[in-house]
């Protein structure tokens, strides 16, 4: 968006700082800057908000989480977008005021952008004007795994085959589920990558052949999924999950990797013609065997192509851009 529009992107408030200062401006580029705000909680954000910017009369207010639905409040919108991308409002520990202040952006909002199907089938019941828009993916930044790359020492040293996922680590993964499957596989690696929320280091199964590599940064995942011989989403079915459609479902086809899921509603019904679907430990044990011993990777590859053909982040934001043009206030 920001190729053809001013962005200010806040993003959610950090700590106090030592030094006083109450926030900071990156300028990513003439057109795209990010604010920090400095603060104890998001509805501080509008006592720093004069600083950095000019005018409050902005063309489009875009909305990621209700949480900043105080903003309403200090600016003026010709349009309002709500981009809903999880539920957060089923997340562990969500805040209770987080579903009034979710009613609240929904009654205001022109727009809204669901990215998921299960999503948009929950929010068109409570607006007349919800687009849904699945996960898309950046194809030739994961497919950088096809490619003549280093793999890090960290994951490098790791005996293969390896099962690897990378994401946030919360309620939202099977931990259960991993540590009967790991205890099976005694010799296979399974290498969890991302870092952890709202769980503490004491809820995670340890196993001899269960690696923890921590939070890596986008660029370097390519990289870190060059090693995954098969690429796994131990996800819980629960109230977190209930929603959720995975992008990373489809950074893994552009690495062309064997996939193996749990039965998340979007994935089964989207993609359940190419990904392994398990349900237990002993299905996600049969899976991993039967995939180590014969991947059959070039029976997935037409119908990983036909689906990536489809996804694409810049068709995502040229048709957001005609949606948002034809119902601009």
């Amino acid at each position: 968006m920001a190729a053809s529009m001013k962005v200010l992107f806040i993003e959610e408030p950090l700590p106090n700082q030592e030094n006083g200062e109450r926030g900071t401006l990156l300028v990513i580029s003439e057109k795209l800057h990010v604010l920090q705000p400095h603060t104890s909680d998001i509805l501080s954000i509008t006592e720093i908000l004069p600083d950095y910017v000019k005018s409050t009369a902005i063309s489009i207010g875009w909305f990621y989480s209700p949480a900043f639905c105080p903003l309403l409040d200090y600016f003026q919108f010709d349009t309002i977008i709500y981009d809903c991308m999880d539920e957060l409002t089923l997340f562990k520990g969500a805040p209770a005021q987080l579903i009034d202040q979710e009613k609240y952006l929904m009654a205001n909002a022109d727009i809204i952008f669901t990215g998921g199907k299960s999503l948009y089938e929950s929010k068109q019941q409570h607006h007349k004007n919800v687009h849904c828009f699945p996960s898309s993916v950046d194809q030739s930044h994961f497919s950088k795994a096809l490619k003549n790359i280093s793999i890090p020492a960290s994951i490098g040293d790791i005996p293969a085959p390896i099962v690897g996922y990378y994401g946030v680590i919360d309620e939202r993964i099977d931990l259960e589920l991993l540590e009967k499957t790991v205890q099976e596989l005694p010799e296979v690696s399974f290498v969890m990558i991302g870092p952890l929320a709202k769980i503490e280091e004491s809820d995670l199964p340890q196993a001899a052949n269960l690696y923890y590599l921590g939070m890596k940064c986008y660029d370097e995942l390519p990289y870190y999924l060059k090693a995954f011989d098969i690429a796994m989403m131990p996800f819980a079915l629960n109230d977190a999950t209930k929603f959720i459609s995975p992008t990373k479902t489809l950074e893994y086809m552009a690495a062309k990797k064997p996939i193996i899921s749990t039965r998340v509603i979007d994935v089964v019904r989207d993609y359940s013609s190419c990904v392994t679907i398990i349900e237990t430990a002993d299905d996600f044990t049969q899976a991993v065997i039967q995939l180590t011993a014969e991947p059959k990777i070039e029976n997935l590859e037409a119908a990983y192509e036909k689906i990536l053909q489809k996804t694409s982040w810049d068709t995502t934001a040229e048709q957001m851009k005609s949606i948002i043009k034809f119902f601009a206030k």
